[in-house]
């Protein structure tokens, strides 16, 4: 069973975040080169949060993830499947060389991520919107449970804050008090037409989510020290307030792999054979370090 690593020292639970991210990262590179295409830079941007979760704060169980007293890890935006896929079988939840099948005939590991299909997904993600009200009412079913120990932990995509789903779910779960529900939207500045606020300005986000009676930070969403004390701290004011929280993950696209970093972005990246494996030693050497 995986608990909340709150008991050990920061450092050991940063380097443990960043080791981990760096395997995610590595693993959607695997699952990508197996399609020569997919949403690789968004799961390379979002790697530091979902090794934080999964590694650090998550309660679960990898051999039963249907176990009643687990926390729920919801991701709204199913295109991120590459992503949960890696988080996954860094959490022990499917074997790290099922990744190879990913988007394949017959894969338990589809192109964008259902709970039909794959132990330890909690939902099919999209129509995108949907997140934050399905965590809105797990965390009420939690309630009635007198279950609310329990954390609810969603993450969608910054074009979802166009969706008027997502605030209605927003007014709802400050009205109830939902503390163990704490939320995570990806501000990586993109989304399928193109750069979010030219498709639809929606800053200031602290500022907005605060006035729904959210419990609100805004954290460099690349950075494992400052997401542990962001998610820390969400635990302790739902203990102290029963506030739900909000975490604006601020990221990089193409994270860890700077021929990607640097690349036009696109919501969908096609990537030449000969680079994947470029890309994995830049990824390689900037963890250890060295310069890419």
């Amino acid at each position: 069973m995986h608990e909340r690593q709150n008991d050990k020292d920061l450092a050991t639970r940063v380097q443990t975040v960043r080791d981990a991210a760096y395997r995610i990262r590595m693993g959607v590179l695997d699952e990508g080169e197996a399609q020569g295409e997919g949403y690789v830079g968004q799961g390379l941007g979002i790697a530091d949060v979902l090794a934080a979760i999964y590694r650090d704060q998550l309660r679960y169980r990898a051999d039963d993830p249907e176990w009643e007293d687990r926390d729920r890890f919801l991701l709204s935006i199913g295109h991120y499947a590459l992503a949960i896929y890696a988080a996954l079988a860094e959490a022990g939840v499917i074997p790290r060389e099922e990744l190879d099948t990913y988007a394949a005939d017959d894969s338990r590991l589809p192109m964008s991520a259902m709970s039909s299909y794959t132990p330890g997904v909690e939902i099919s993600g999209g129509s995108l919107g949907h997140g934050l009200g399905l965590g809105v009412g797990m965390t009420l079913g939690l309630r009635t449970q007198q279950r609310t120990d329990q954390k609810v932990f969603v993450l969608f995509g910054d074009g979802e804050l166009n969706e008027g789903s997502t605030w209605e779910a927003a007014m709802s779960a400050a009205h109830w008090q939902l503390g163990n529900l704490i939320a995570l939207v990806d501000m990586n500045g993109l989304q399928a037409d193109g750069p979010t606020q030219q498709v639809m300005a929606n800053e200031p986000q602290h500022e907005r989510w605060a006035s729904f009676g959210w419990h609100t930070q805004r954290v460099d969403g690349n950075d494992p020290e400052a997401l542990i004390r962001a998610l820390d701290a969400a635990v302790d004011e739902s203990q102290a307030t029963g506030r739900p929280h909000m975490i604006i993950c601020d990221t990089r696209v193409g994270k860890g792999v700077p021929m990607l970093e640097t690349r036009e972005k696109l919501h969908f990246m096609k990537i030449a054979a000969e680079e994947w494996s470029v890309c994995k030693q830049q990824l390689t050497d900037g963890h250890q370090g060295k310069d890419a």
